[in-house]
């Protein structure tokens, strides 16, 4: 058997490792060597291709799924690369991803009792339709799942083909994960601009018009912010009010804000900061609630993607922050990386501890400020400042702070950011993350300068993917 790099493999998956990496085992001359494929279940056969080689182990990528799990379920929706698990059972995914996430904890943190500290497995309230935001792409070159081959030359709006940046899925029906209505009716909405007669994006060749097709929905009203991405090319010929009527005449009311963007950069992205946009219709925000306050959400801000899900990962937040309840008119809790403040606006409304939140972002600092007076948040205060300096800049809060929330990136917190954090001599910290090895790396820095593991639950804000948050507790 060749396994040469670049080499085509087929591989009986038989468990499945942390991040949703399926495991196969493949027997040589020189005993068992492990076979990683991300996004398989175990009881399928897949076809892969070789891109690294170890002494024990190989990863593949996934090029076709030969055949189904006996654990697989059919379902009436399409299949798109962001939910790879779609027809494992719920109570299956959620095992592999406790059991491999606790596992990783044990592994990188060297926690030995992870299920003793292990607090409770959150699962998120909706399983389909959760989603509430979307990207879908245009292309030129798309896959035909009947004859499964490439084809070029045609017009594609759907999700970009598992392991590609040029190829698109069309699609043709509801995927199961965002919008029920406004998914159903998407191939319309393909048919128009494709009678529009100018092309979809061909990545390769970095030209053509359509781009991006963006969507954020509003769980509150149900309300619908548009976003069509083309390039500058051919610009005189798109029929703007033709392209919002026919938004109009699909989703009707619904509708709340359409914008049109305009990008000719050869990265494949839908939006840079440079990029300039023209509100068609409406305007450009969306509202929604997360436990009682409420925030404008516009195309580009962030905002939770299962807001539902987020809004149990963030009283989880607040439960382990006033856990005991033990603070003095004198404490201050710290929302540290605290973006536009919806952490520490939340916290601050179930307690009247003050909260201060800091981020180093002068912008995102500026809309806290807006939210939490449009909240009517009175306990609550925002600062621009690096965490290095704040008690240099802010003298008045030393010694005080007795809670710090953190919810860095997926990348984690540098060991220099988090050596600063450890440093402001906060008796408990509450860590979230949406990359759990990161937090377990982090772990380590924490132990060695005096912090205990005191709780940790899981989030699985999304369903069908291989994504899993954490919320833990750190106390002095």
């Amino acid at each position: 058997m060749a396994l040469k790099k670049g080499s085509l493999i087929e591989l009986e998956i038989s468990d499945m490792a942390y991040g949703g990496k399926g495991i196969a085992k493949i027997q040589t001359d020189n005993g068992t060597l492990i076979a990683f494929v991300p996004n398989t279940i175990p009881g399928q056969k897949v076809l892969g291709r070789v891109f690294k080689k170890r002494k024990s182990f190989i990863e593949c990528k996934l090029i076709d799924v030969l055949s189904a799990s006996p654990d697989e379920e059919a379902l009436d929706y399409q299949p798109i690369s962001g939910a790879p698990f779609m027809k494992l059972p719920i109570d299956k995914q959620q095992f592999y991803k406790k059991r491999n996430t606790l596992d990783q904890y044990a592994r990188l943190s060297k926690v030995e009792n992870i299920e003793e500290v292990f607090d409770e497995y959150i699962s998120s309230p909706a399983l389909f339709h959760y989603r509430n935001k979307m990207e879908y792409a245009f292309s030129s070159i798309s896959y035909d799942f009947d004859k499964k081959e490439v084809i070029d030359d045609v017009f594609a709006l759907g999700s970009k083909r598992r392991g590609t940046w040029w190829i698109v899925e069309n699609l043709e029906k509801d995927s199961g994960i965002f919008d029920q209505e406004f998914e159903s009716k998407i191939h319309e909405l393909t048919n128009y601009l494709q009678e529009t007669g100018l092309p979809a994006w061909h990545p390769p060749k970095k030209e053509g018009f359509y781009r991006y097709l963006s969507v954020r929905k509003s769980f509150k009203d149900n309300g619908l912010l548009v976003s069509l991405t083309t390039s500058a090319s051919q610009l005189d010929d798109f029929d703007k009010n033709g392209f919002v009527q026919k938004l109009i005449e699909l989703y009707g009311d619904r509708l709340k804000g359409i914008l049109h963007i305009i990008n000719d950069s050869q990265g494949e992205r839908s939006y840079n900061d440079d990029n300039t946009y023209q509100m068609l219709f409406g305007e450009n925000k969306i509202n929604e609630d997360l436990l009682g306050l409420s925030f404008d959400v516009s195309m580009q801000s962030f905002f939770q993607t299962n807001p539902k899900s987020a809004e149990k990962l963030y009283q989880k937040v607040i439960d382990y922050t006033l856990q005991d309840k033990e603070y003095s008119q004198e404490d201050v809790v710290m929302d540290l990386f605290c973006g536009t403040g919806t952490i520490g606006q939340l916290v601050a409304k179930q307690t009247d501890v003050e909260v201060i939140g800091v981020d180093i972002v002068k912008e995102a600092i500026e809309n806290a400020k807006v939210n939490a007076d449009k909240n009517g948040i009175s306990n609550a205060k925002f600062f621009a400042s690096d965490v290095g300096k704040f008690l240099q800049e802010f003298p008045q809060y030393q010694g005080k702070i007795k809670t710090i929330i953190i919810d860095p990136p997926r990348g984690g917190i540098s060991t220099k950011s988090l050596k600063r954090i450890i440093d402001l001599n906060a008796e408990r910290i509450v860590y979230v993350s949406c990359n759990p090895s990161t937090q377990a790396r982090d772990m380590l820095l924490l132990f060695e300068k005096g912090y205990k593991l005191n709780k940790i639950s899981l989030v699985d804000q999304f369903p069908h993917t291989a994504h899993i948050e954490a919320v833990a507790v750190f106390n002095k």
